[in-house]
């Protein structure tokens, strides 16, 4: 792919929807499995166009991704994106970022659980017999796009098309090659919700950093150094925030006291991310290396990073 190729990304920076499926696979080490995931890329465009234009009121779209070690196993002709590596686990004095297992991602988003359902049960079955599960999260808008945490989430998100793909997606001067592509993070938080509903409200605002009712952030004077939104908030070194394209999601095993966040971020570099995570978990310098508040509460059990091609790339890896 020349430089000049009009590179279009997946849906990497649409909100976060009303519903999500999200989807990691381990892949078989068979010809079998190699093939159904390069017919799998050769037809995501046209499955993901199809079923947009039968629920065009659903808004529904979808994102395939590639983990470290299988991207040279699938493609061993193409080279390798900069920062597709295995996660390092952070192990901090307190909190673990742990890295778990994972060959392929899908991140599926629809109006409506059912259309969601649609592609991911059409996933199943194009790579049925090649591929076992590791994780599958169903996650749901609550309320006004809140955390089961009953704060507003992503409200650091960039807020204007232009610079959600900036911080997205890839540009063509940094990686040519994989211009239009994105790195995917994501992470599955269990919140201890007993501990966290023992707090008062105020002592919740002072954790998150913003205000719970109307998620107005607290002013400088008021938030901790250790809240949420002042660890996760880096810049460049010339001042400029650095961002990345949130589309968390809750979700809940009610019957089995489980309440979370399916954490995803997608960022143009896993650099910037990966400076967020250390910040939380191994501490800020700004706030004398104390880690986030948030993690008393949240526990991360999973962690895992993928490259997520253009379209272009896609249709060339199902060649």
């Amino acid at each position: 792919m020349e430089a000049s190729t009009p590179s279009y990304p997946q849906h990497v920076t649409e909100s976060p929807g009303e519903n999500a499926i999200f989807l990691v696979y381990t892949l078989s080490e068979t010809p079998a499995a190699h093939t159904a995931v390069k017919d799998l890329c050769a037809d995501w465009s046209g499955l993901v166009r199809s079923i947009r234009n039968r629920y065009p009121e659903l808004s529904p779209n979808a994102v395939i991704g590639f983990g470290a070690e299988a991207w040279p196993r699938l493609f061993p002709e193409q080279p390798t994106p900069r920062e597709l590596k295995v996660f390092n686990p952070i192990v901090g004095s307190r909190y673990t970022a742990p890295s778990t297992p994972g060959d392929l991602f899908f991140h599926i988003r629809a109006g409506r659980m059912s259309a969601c359902y649609e592609l991911a049960a059409i996933v199943e079955e194009r790579l049925r017999g090649t591929v076992t599960p590791v994780d599958e999260v169903h996650g749901f808008r609550y309320f006004d796009g809140r955390a089961i945490l009953g704060f507003v989430d992503g409200t650091e998100n960039p807020d204007v098309d232009d610079n959600r793909y900036r911080h997205a997606v890839i540009p063509a001067s940094a990686e040519p090659h994989f211009a239009g592509g994105s790195y995917a993070f994501v992470q599955k938080y269990i919140h201890d919700m007993a501990a966290w509903n023992a707090l008062s409200t105020e002592e919740q605002e002072l954790v998150i950093g913003r205000r719970k009712f109307n998620d107005r952030e607290l002013t400088d004077d008021v938030k901790p150094l250790t809240a949420h939104n002042a660890v996760t908030n880096i810049q460049d070194e010339e001042g400029e925030d650095l961002k990345i394209v949130r589309a968390n999601m809750p979700f809940a095993n009610t019957s089995k006291g489980e309440y979370g966040t399916y954490f995803i971020g997608y960022a143009s570099t896993f650099t910037t991310t990966r400076r967020m995570l250390e910040n939380m978990f191994l501490g800020d310098a700004r706030a004398d290396g104390q880690t986030d508040r948030l993690l008393d509460f949240s526990t991360a059990v999973t962690g895992t990073l993928f490259f997520v091609p253009s379209y272009d790339l896609l249709s060339e890896l199902g060649e």
